[in-house]
């Protein structure tokens, strides 16, 4: 299993925008094949941050959702990403 975790940092005026514009994305990641979780929410401490969870059987499962990654349109929004992966047994 594969789980995403950590946060990214946009611009606390524009955090409610850009976790709107996420929806489609979360709403696609969850029904992709191979997703366990996909989630995106705003820090209730700091209001320039967003929390990020995913989880997914396999690499090549989070490869293929990921393929060339966000779009420019979403990328544009972040100022800073701290978002690492790491590999687990599933218990």
């Amino acid at each position: 299993m594969i789980i995403v975790a950590g946060h990214l940092t946009v611009a606390a005026h524009d955090r409610a925008n850009y976790l709107d514009s996420c929806r489609d994305v979360v709403s696609r990641a969850r029904s992709a094949s191979g997703c366990i979780e996909y989630a995106l929410g705003a820090d209730l401490l700091e209001p320039d941050r967003i929390s990020v969870l995913e989880m997914w059987t396999t690499r090549s499962a989070l490869d293929d959702f990921r393929g060339d990654g966000p779009g420019d349109d979403l990328t544009a929004h972040i100022l800073a990403i701290d978002v690492r992966e790491f590999e687990c047994e599933r218990p």
